[in-house]
């Protein structure tokens, strides 16, 4: 008698985007901006003052970049909070309109009236499962996790700080700031190629695609502000 496979399906799907979009927030602004302030005073003062500044900023960085975080995703949960009330007044106030809104949701999938119709009567039965079927596919809408907003803040800050340090240790390690600024560019952009690469792998869009996007654009926005704060010096 032969083993029988197992040929049940498991399915796996990243599911921790708003983490991985919190860390790209803090690592790409804090690879970039200190990078700039670093990368502008280093033709006027020296290494020990570019590090200075540099943690500096990095501190006023991380706690306005995590307390933005903060307020965003309140804000989520607050619209959230404040949909799903609405729609549990509708499904009361205004069934027959909330019943129609069903059925056009299930048009939109070529499934008719005749087919809608049990499943439109069960979710009648259970009003908590009709407002959350209404809040994901009528206004696409997901329940924000618990301490959303803590943890949005602390991720972000906590990103932005690692990726602060990232251009600021050449100034730390080398007493002449304009070859701290050579090794600077060098490290930052390989920090963002790695860490595009990982991004590209954990959501899967590939890591080579991700690691050249993000470098191209970090490159971008750090070079930007980089000239920018020497043309601001320029005029100092």
């Amino acid at each position: 008698m032969h083993d029988i496979a197992d040929t049940s399906h498991n399915e796996t799907h990243f599911e921790s985007t708003e983490t991985v979009r919190d860390i790209v927030i803090g690592l790409s602004d804090g690879l970039t901006v200190p990078f700039a302030l670093a990368a502008g005073l280093s033709g006027v003062a020296a290494s020990h003052i570019v590090v200075v500044a540099g943690l500096a900023e990095i501190a006023a960085g991380s706690i306005a970049m995590g307390l933005g975080g903060y307020l965003a995703a309140r804000g989520d949960v607050e619209h959230y909070d404040s949909e799903r009330k609405r729609e549990e007044r509708e499904i009361i106030e205004r069934t027959r309109d909330e019943e129609e809104e069903i059925y056009e949701i299930f048009e939109q999938y070529n499934v008719d009236r005749t087919a809608a119709t049990p499943v439109l009567n069960a979710l009648k039965q259970n009003p908590t499962a009709w407002v959350d079927f209404m809040m994901r596919f009528e206004l696409g809408l997901e329940k924000p996790a618990t301490n959303r907003a803590h943890r949005s803040a602390l991720t972000i800050a906590i990103s932005y700080v690692m990726g602060g340090f990232v251009p600021l240790l050449p100034y730390i390690f080398v007493t002449d700031s304009a070859e701290a600024l050579k090794l600077s560019v060098a490290i930052t952009l390989l920090a963002l190629a790695i860490f595009g690469a990982i991004k590209g792998m954990l959501v899967g869009t590939g890591w080579l695609r991700s690691a050249i996007q993000t470098t191209l654009i970090g490159g971008v926005a750090a070079a930007a502000a980089y000239g920018l704060a020497r043309l601001l010096n320029a005029h100092a």
